[in-house]
């Protein structure tokens, strides 16, 4: 899964309302939430391509509209990963630039910073050339400012706020997998008591699971540990995490478009999830698209079988 797809792009997707009420309040309480919001995806690949957009970016355009009945688009960048980007502000002013020109439409940049340091807070972008002089601001939220009181973040209902709770805890313990796995477990555990909906949990599942990623014998145990949340309270929401292994491998092998075909390409895509999931070196595409049916159905089965031995 690339970064450009990655769970939090779904996460800005499904809790974009929640996400402006956590980190943009003023502009939040500035809409009329009782219509619709409509993610312009295609409109932002057309001034963006992915490639350009690099890897540790999630960029989301959305249309809103006002109280007053105007709409508004809505530019927002997500560094997502824990490096710092000298160019984030450079970016920022293009992608409003392009938008702006192409489209001619009222835009709001946002920004969210998801990185390690402290003093890196880009809000301005500038430049002067002879007398010719460009500023553009923008509003920024900083994901570690929210560190000083994880509690507060625990505690709260807002789905987004478990969303940057998962963040921070992930870079906390980055060298500390089994404290991960048993905040992981909090984490999933305190979904339940707020009483969230199934679909809710189902997404902040794929978000907390993506984000707190663990060593194979950990994942285990927080599988089995996560079955035992569900029995105790009659709620299968995210187990079993097979069922989710496979809607997962199914999506990442349509994602892989291989030529031979649609049933290669999803028996692909579970392969290549299950040599993950074991640790095993990943098979590359080429070598995959020399392999029949038969083949990749045998593959698949050893995989599965090696799988089912460990979880026992």
């Amino acid at each position: 899964m690339s970064e450009y797809d990655s769970p939090w792009k779904e996460c800005l997707d499904y809790f974009f309302k929640s996400f402006l009420e956590f980190g943009f309040r003023d502009l939040h309480d500035e809409f009329d939430w009782s219509q619709p919001v409509v993610m312009l995806d295609k409109e932002l690949q057309k001034i963006a391509p992915v490639s350009e957009l690099g890897l540790r970016v999630v960029d989301k355009l959305t249309e809103v509209q006002l109280k007053n009945g105007e709409s508004k688009w809505l530019l927002i960048h997500s560094e997502v990963q824990s490096q710092r980007t000298e160019s984030f502000s450079k970016r920022m002013f293009t992608c409003f630039y392009r938008i702006s020109d192409k489209y001619d439409k009222p835009l709001v940049s946002l920004a969210v910073l998801g990185d390690e340091n402290p003093n890196w807070r880009p809000t301005t972008f500038s430049q002067s050339n002879f007398g010719c002089n460009v500023r553009f601001d923008f509003p920024m939220i900083k994901l570690l400012d929210y560190g000083s009181d994880l509690p507060l973040l625990e505690s709260s209902t807002n789905p987004f706020a478990t969303v940057v709770l998962a963040h921070l805890l992930t870079m906390r313990t980055a060298n500390e997998p089994k404290d991960r796995k048993q905040w992981k477990l909090r984490l999933m555990r305190s979904l339940y008591e707020q009483g969230k909906s199934g679909d809710e949990i189902r997404q902040l599942f794929r978000v907390i699971d993506w984000m707190m990623d663990l060593p194979t014998d950990l994942a285990l145990q927080f599988k089995d540990e996560m079955e035992q949340v569900e029995l105790e309270r009659k709620m299968r929401y995210v187990t079993s995490i097979e069922r989710i292994m496979r809607q997962e491998a199914v999506k990442e092998g349509l994602n892989q478009g291989l030529e031979q075909g649609l049933e290669q390409g999803i028996l692909a895509g579970q392969i290549l999830l299950l040599q993950k999931i074991l640790n095993d070196s990943a098979s590359t595409i080429a070598e995959l698209k020399l392999l029949s049916i038969d083949q990749l159905t045998t593959m698949l089965s050893q995989l599965q079988l090696r799988l089912n031995s460990r979880d026992r």
